[in-house]
């Protein structure tokens, strides 16, 4: 089974703008929720772009178990990104000025989507996420990030993403030459928190 490619879209049309958002929902959640965040982010002048995963879920289990478990729904997802991003790119916008939101499930897989795809990007910001797989295959992520700005915000502990692994995300791109800076927010729960949305604007959203 594959995602059908199905982009939402909102914000300035693609022709028309010089930066993107590429916006990436939860499990559950859905392109239209994740787009309705960009409210509250300093990208008025963007054109937005939020996939949706078919039946919406990007893959059927949790981002930490066995990789070959969560496919073939967790390349086709990876691909769908790809797709989107390939979309910005045909429209004239360079990749210096393409930009990631991920949340949860959509966080994981945006961070999977640019280790594997390391350039100058305009910036990221995932919150509560981490790179895919039981264990980590860092043979998987290769290129320069060459200081591409990247925020991950996370809760610990959180029952999905443990924080452990925001950790060695951060770390892993690092060593890719990205500017990493990681929130590690106490007791505070699955959901996205005022400063971190604050934090995205001043560190990627500039």
């Amino acid at each position: 089974m594959a995602h059908i490619l199905d982009i939402k879209t909102a914000g300035k049309p693609l022709n028309e703008a010089e930066k993107a958002l590429i916006m990436i929902h939860g499990r559950g959640g859905s392109a239209q929720d994740i787009l309705s965040l960009s409210q509250y982010l300093h990208v008025k002048d963007y054109a937005l772009l939020a996939p949706q995963a078919t039946n919406g879920s990007w893959y059927p289990l949790s981002f930490i178990a066995p990789v070959e478990q969560n496919e073939p729904w967790l390349s086709s997802a990876v691909e769908t990104i790809g797709k989107t991003v390939e979309k910005v790119l045909t429209e004239g916008i360079k990749p210096e000025n393409i930009y990631f939101f991920g949340f949860s499930q959509g966080a994981c897989l945006t961070l999977e989507f640019l280790a594997r795809n390391a350039r100058k990007f305009g910036g990221a910001a995932a919150i509560i996420g981490g790179v895919i797989g039981e264990k980590i295959n860092r043979e998987n992520y290769k290129g320069d990030f060459a200081q591409t700005p990247i925020f991950l915000g996370t809760s610990n502990p959180d029952f999905h993403v443990p924080v452990e692994r925001v950790y060695a995300t951060a770390n892993i791109f690092r060593e890719m030459n990205a500017d990493v800076t990681e929130k590690v927010y106490q007791n505070f729960g699955h959901s996205i928190n005022e400063e971190e949305l604050e934090l995205a604007n001043s560190l990627v959203f500039v």
